[in-house]
């Protein structure tokens, strides 16, 4: 059998790929305001069961409250959005 048969196919996604974690700022919407969101608080919510290799904010929704947000990346919708509601955004 020839050698491009025997070995195995592994497709053209690298194998070092970061998957991230999705929540958008409408799901944000259930801390109370002035409070300080990190991956651990995401997690004790029950918004995300496992964090992968980091959570990425994203600006689905409106965000009426000003929160500190901590994560490891954010789109530049979000990170304006939080700016613009009185927040403060840290990237881990």
């Amino acid at each position: 059998m020839p050698m491009q048969r025997r070995l195995p196919k592994r497709g053209f996604l690298p194998l070092t790929r970061k998957e991230f974690v999705v929540i958008n700022i409408s799901q944000l919407e259930d801390f109370e305001a002035g409070s300080t969101i990190d991956p651990a608080a995401i997690v004790s919510r029950g918004l995300v069961s496992n964090i992968r290799d980091g959570i990425k904010i994203l600006a689905k929704g409106v965000l009426t409250k000003s929160l500190t947000v901590k994560a490891h990346k954010f789109s530049v919708a979000a990170r304006e959005q939080i700016i613009a509601a009185g927040g403060s955004v840290e990237e881990i």
